[in-house]
């Protein structure tokens, strides 16, 4: 067997399980009633895992696209002659973003845009811009000045360099940046049950509420899981990145 296959061998073995899980859960009524205490039901049952599951990528889905686009676009401002002196500031606003606590975000966002969906993906999309905005000015610096000089020879543009050189030779290390990002949100998106917010969170919730463990080891395997899973695709996306380069 070869590395490669070695390699996205635990990761299918992950997505096989949720999928059986998310379809099934009473299939695994018991090995989680061993978790349970005074004849408490060992599975979740006030919603389906498949709608649980759905909200859950859905948000960090949607946080990730916004943390992307953001995060890439200003590091790729800052890295240009016209905003290198916003560099040292923009840097300390998505530090900031990811030391503020997930809880207190959302503690300052309900107030303003209510309960469910919307504090979430607030905080979700601070927490996310750190690690994807550090490594797109990574990225784009560490291209080699001949290869820039080379494409300036060639009679390309400043937009035509950014977009036919810097960007493409830096998409690996930003890949690995989303990489990071959407795994840390994938865990951080269950907080976001405690403001109404649908999701896995929901689960491990009740399980806290009623000191059932069953309830807690199923949001926690299944967020587990997709994380495992998420981790490996957005992996396989770095790794075509890096051979398109070489």
């Amino acid at each position: 067997m070869s590395q490669n296959s070695l390699k996205l061998a635990f990761p299918a073995l992950a997505l096989g399980l949720l999928v059986w899980m998310v379809v099934d859960i009473s299939a695994f009524s018991s090995f989680f009633s061993a978790f349970t205490n005074n004849d408490a039901p060992p599975i979740y049952t006030r919603d389906s895992y498949l709608n649980l599951v759905g909200w859950h990528l859905l948000t960090v889905l949607l946080a990730s696209v916004a943390a992307i686009i953001v995060s890439i676009a200003f590091g790729i401002f800052v890295t240009r002659p016209a905003g290198k002196e916003f560099l040292p500031l923009a840097k300390a606003l998505a530090n900031l973003g990811q030391t503020f606590p997930p809880v207190a975000v959302l503690a300052l966002a309900v107030p303003a845009v209510g309960f469910g969906m919307e504090p979430t993906l607030i905080a979700l999309f601070l927490y996310g811009v750190l690690p994807i905005f550090e490594n797109t000015i990574t990225g784009l610096q560490q291209v080699p000045a001949p290869i820039l000089e080379a494409a300036r020879g060639m009679g390309l543009s400043r937009r035509q360099r950014l977009l036919q050189v810097e960007l493409p030779l830096a998409l690996p290390v930003i890949v690995a940046g989303v990489r990071i990002s959407t795994v840390i949100n994938i865990g951080t998106a269950t907080i976001g049950s405690t403001v109404a917010a649908k999701g896995l969170g929901e689960v491990i919730i009740a399980g806290l509420l009623t000191d059932n463990m069953a309830f807690v080891l199923q949001g926690g395997i299944m967020v587990a899981l997709i994380a495992i899973v998420l981790d490996a695709a957005i992996g396989l996306v770095g790794g075509e990145a890096k051979e398109a380069r070489a």
